[in-house]
């Protein structure tokens, strides 16, 4: 019965040390998520509230969800109920705006560097005999309503969250101007009706299909809208000063010449209608010469 002991199954505890791999999976979920993969999320939530797979209510809870959350394990529960959703949390997420705001680079940064949430404000700006900002890191809603009457707009989406790939502004701007600020990489569209006024809008810099997307509406009455495309941090507060200075020069500038060339018109009118007047009145004596 000896030579029956080499196969004893004594020696199988061997590969016990096997369970030395579950520390490597465990962290895999409990890594702490960076704001890359957190707007991430964000931009699957606003995809799907698009497609109307959530409500604007569950797209909010979730949104708040999504900026609280610390790790990974945290976000993937937001996702499990879309197409998709049950991808392993992984630092593969992609950027679409990174720690200056910009579009379109590698998300690979501190991870402890913590940007906070974006605020939210009003879906609308009011400028009435005065001015209106909105700047740094905000929520930008799928529609916001901009209303300047003798005032003026600065809108900066250079750190700003878009709520989905395509918002639109309505702009109602009377006798007043909206200034825009935006990162490389965002395609503005211009769908204004200008009466004396005007629409300066920067060409586009971008081909990507899913580039994010501004759509500007409304009606301008003797007062403008104007974009600018710059970096985040290219320009100081004084360079920013001095242009929208001179942009409200120009814009007084081409309200005094449209006042001006309707006060040429009106007088041309008159002396039009004076002269038709005098015709009239010469015709009038030639005929009572001849009878």
């Amino acid at each position: 019965m000896n030579p029956s002991e080499p196969s004893d199954p004594s020696p199988a505890p061997a590969p016990a040390p096997a369970p030395a791999s579950t520390p490597a999976s465990a962290p895999a979920s409990a890594m702490r998520a960076s704001d890359a993969d957190r707007d991430r999320v964000a931009d699957r939530l606003r995809e799907a509230l698009a497609e109307g797979r959530i409500t604007p209510e569950e797209h909010a809870e979730r949104i708040d969800v999504v900026y609280a959350a610390k790790t990974y394990a945290e976000l993937e529960p937001v996702l499990s109920d879309l197409p998709g959703g049950h991808a392993p949390p992984a630092p593969r997420v992609r950027l679409d705006k990174d720690l200056d705001g910009d579009l379109d680079r590698d998300p690979a940064g501190d991870p402890g560097l913590r940007l906070p949430a974006p605020e939210k404000h009003a879906a609308s700006i009011v400028a009435v005999f005065s001015g209106a900002d909105r700047r740094g890191r905000w929520l930008v809603e799928p529609s916001t309503t901009v209303s300047c009457l003798f005032g003026g707009a600065e809108l900066d989406f250079r750190q700003a969250v878009l709520s989905q790939r395509e918002v639109t502004l309505n702009v109602t701007c009377v006798f007043g101007g909206v200034d825009i600020t935006v990162p490389p990489g965002v395609r503005l569209v211009n769908s204004v009706s200008a009466v004396f006024g005007g629409v300066d809008l920067p060409d586009d810099d971008t081909t990507d299909p899913d580039a994010p997307v501004i759509r500007i509406t409304g009606m301008v009455l003797f007062g403008g809208v104007s974009a600018s495309r710059r970096e985040a941090g290219s320009s100081s507060r004084a360079d920013r000063r001095r242009e929208r200075h001179d942009r409200h020069r120009a814009l007084r500038d081409l309200q005094r010449e449209v006042h001006e060339r309707h006060r040429e018109d009106m007088t041309d009118m008159r002396e039009l209608h004076d002269e038709r007047r005098e015709h009239l009145r010469r015709l009038r004596e030639s005929r009572r010469r001849h009878c």
